[in-house]
């Protein structure tokens, strides 16, 4: 009889884990019924999120947080994440969705979903306004500071492969390479928009500006897999806030710069 009991509890238990997950399994309907969503957003990563002078929250990821609140028709509630605990917050449901600079990677792909992308991360080449610079043959002759390991200094590497008199010089974090361009010890640099911003803050006098993009990670929202309903509203969210230039204008009143023509439909 014990065993039987055992086997009947542990029956009961699965049918109740299988209920639960099944009552879970449609996040969108989730929120619809909640009236709120919970949305992860890095408030530690400017421009996608940080806190202003008032200690608001604000940022590019900030306002495409509000905009799907907004557009879906509830309430939002921003879960501050960072880099590390963006997946597992996602995973552990402490989050809907999360919007915080999520660049699509072939290694996340095996544990979360995304929607189609609404920005990108580009690698800036940049410099003093008044040179002019257009590719990575003109940075002939020049020194440019990147940070150690990056993807920056991936690119910047391939595209100085075959540019004579060009000297990199690479820091170790983006704070030092920050230090470097804002004082002066080189005047060219490459890195994400983030690293001008830090420039711009530390030093208003430097004017820093971009020159080109060498290349670009597209982010997009991540969510759980196995949610076809959230999936398919978010690709068309997206879809249409490209399409009437919602996302262009937040873009470029972060980042100075519109989003790339292929991604404008």
């Amino acid at each position: 009889m014990k065993i039987l009991s055992r086997l009947l509890s542990a029956l009961v238990a699965s049918s109740l884990l299988l209920a639960s997950a099944g009552a879970w399994s449609n996040t969108l309907e989730t929120i619809r019924q909640r009236q709120k969503i919970l949305v992860g957003v890095d408030i530690s990563a400017p421009p996608y999120g940080m806190l202003d002078e008032q200690a608001r929250q604000t940022g590019s990821d900030v306002e495409a947080a509000r905009l799907l609140a907004k557009d879906l028709g509830v309430a939002l509630e921003i879960v501050p994440v960072n880099g590390p605990n963006r997946v597992p917050y996602l995973l552990s449901r402490k989050v809907d969705v999360v919007l915080a600079s999520f660049s699509i990677t072939e290694e996340r792909k095996k544990v979360v979903a995304y929607s189609e992308p609404y920005g990108v991360v580009p690698v800036l080449v940049a410099g003093p306004a008044s040179v002019s610079v257009a590719c990575f043959a003109d940075l002939r002759g020049k020194t440019i500071a990147v940070t150690r390991g990056t993807t920056s200094d991936q690119e910047l590497s391939r595209g100085l492969k075959d540019v004579p008199g060009a000297r990199i010089v690479r820091y170790e974090d983006d704070a030092t390479t920050n230090t470097a361009v804002a004082t002066g010890q080189q005047d060219f640099l490459v890195g994400a928009p983030s690293v001008l911003l830090a420039i711009r803050q530390a030093n208003p006098a430097r004017d820093i500006v971009p020159k080109f993009t060498a290349t670009a990670y597209p982010y997009a929202v991540g969510l759980r897999k196995n949610e076809p309903e959230l999936k398919a509203w978010l690709d068309d969210w997206v879809a249409a806030n490209l399409k009437n230039g919602a996302f262009n204008e937040i873009y470029q009143r972060y980042f100075g710069m519109p989003l790339p023509a292929d991604m404008q439909r």
